[in-house]
């Protein structure tokens, strides 16, 4: 298991929009993708958890993956969350 923790830079935080670009992403990778606020884990690869964990600028989310490509999926799901969603 891979992990990073990432502060959601975005201003307007994990909305429909950058939640489907997350999924979009985190979809292209092989392994199991876990996203973490507080006590709170949710899959990484469905929008409605992700929508359910009311992510807003400057939380702190830990993002996990297990599986063959763990350390590439993690990574590049923080870029996607530190550039702001703009891909």
């Amino acid at each position: 298991m891979f992990d990073r923790t990432v502060h959601l830079l975005n201003e307007s935080g994990l909305h429909a929009r950058p939640a489907t670009l997350f999924v979009e992403t985190a979809s292209k990778f092989r392994s199991q993708i876990m996203v973490k606020k507080g006590d709170q884990e949710v899959d990484g690869k469905s929008v409605l958890s992700l929508m359910l964990l009311e992510l807003t600028k400057g939380t702190p989310v830990t993002i996990k993956a297990e599986g063959e490509d763990e350390v590439q999926a993690v990574n590049a799901l923080v870029e996607l969350m530190e550039g702001l969603f703009d891909s």
